[in-house]
């Protein structure tokens, strides 16, 4: 068995498609690096932050979804498998693409650029550039090879027990130090499981609009009810988290939402809200939808639409050139995501000449 899953492995490590994609991030990283880091233009390597905060959730996302199914089982699963191990394979795209943001660290994160900024009861040691970095490389590395031990179905359910266990601590770092770190003053226990969760959710809005054209209705509405589930767990961690700021009385924390409760801000959540989280739920909660491919597809591309602005409404206010930075975003989550579409159809067609 492991001798015939290792060759279409062998197979799906290059194709002239997975080279392209690979091509498209590489330039894409080296030009976004070289003009912020060589020119005055910090905003770029910000907007690449945000880009690659939203375009690495369905790779991880998917990664940790694989891991989940190999212990628990389901039909969802199998569904949502020819989707979920080509985005799992990106993973190590996933580490590549970061790297822009390690060698600008002090363009992105005012910790990094002044030390003075850490308050001392924030532990000045923990948002160290080298622990950033150290931190960072130990995530990116272990989940590189889960992704990829996963997406091409090599690993058992001990390895994807413990790989959950990684991810879950993992995750708890990162997501502080690559998000919430951008505002050092602001700490919330619950952020991490929060981008978690957000993680989860672009991987089935992913699947939702991919993996729906000839599944069953059983496994159809699996996978609604998930992204049902993980959906409220998004809105439940930020509004908890709101609640919590806001009435207990936390000035620090307030004035982080508060940033956040401009005119134009207020109205890009309101109508992320609405139509990212509302709306989709709405939808979900009817059967019908739920077993239908169409629906799911219209409840996926709303999902998505809303993890977008979620992440700008978390990351935009941090920086001071909130249109240069939100423009930069933009074509960087278009050009990782044109690098992704070339790396997932290589797969997928060395997975297919392999069945062949």
């Amino acid at each position: 068995m492991t001798a015939v899953l290792r060759r279409p492995a062998l197979r799906a490590i290059w194709t002239p498609r997975i080279a392209a994609g690979l091509v498209v991030i590489l330039l894409a990283s080296g030009l976004v690096l070289a003009a912020g880091r060589l020119g005055p233009y910090p905003s770029l390597l910000q907007g690449w932050l945000l880009g690659f905060a939203i375009w690495s959730c369905a790779p991880i996302g998917s990664m940790t979804l694989l891991l989940i199914h190999r212990l628990t089982g389901g039909r969802w699963g199998f569904a949502a498998g020819p989707v979920l191990r080509p985005l799992a394979l990106m993973v190590p795209l996933v580490a590549i693409a970061f790297v822009p943001v390690l060698a600008g660290l002090t363009d992105i994160y005012p910790w990094a650029a002044d030390a003075s900024q850490i308050r001392p009861d924030i532990a000045r040691w923990y948002l160290g550039q080298p622990w950033f970095v150290l931190r960072a490389v130990i995530a990116l590395i272990g989940w590189s090879v889960l992704g990829v031990t996963f997406g091409l179905k090599l690993g058992g359910r001990l390895l994807a027990a413990l790989g959950l266990a990684f991810f879950g601590l993992t995750i708890s770092m990162v997501a502080v130090d690559w998000f919430l770190s951008v505002e050092p003053h602001y700490v919330s226990t619950a952020f991490a499981s929060m981008i978690a969760i957000q993680q989860l959710l672009a991987a089935l809005a992913v699947v939702a609009v991919l993996a729906t054209s000839n599944v069953d209705g059983k496994a159809l509405s699996d996978i609604g009810s998930l992204l049902i589930a993980t959906l409220l767990g998004v809105v439940y961690l930020e509004y908890m988290t709101y609640v919590v700021a806001w009435y207990g009385d936390l000035p620090h924390k307030a004035e982080w939402f508060l940033r956040r409760s401009t005119d134009v801000w207020t109205n890009i959540l309101l109508v992320a809200f609405v139509t990212g989280a509302v709306l989709p739920f709405a939808m979900l909660l009817l059967e019908d939808v739920r077993r239908s491919p169409a629906g799911l597809r219209i409840v996926g591309l709303l999902l998505f639409f809303g993890t977008v602005m979620h992440f700008a409404w978390l990351l935009v206010p941090a920086f001071s050139a909130q249109v240069h930075v939100a423009l930069t975003a933009l074509g960087a989550l278009l050009t990782l995501t044109v690098a992704s579409a070339l790396f997932g159809q290589g797969t997928a067609s060395a997975e297919v000449r392999h069945a062949e």
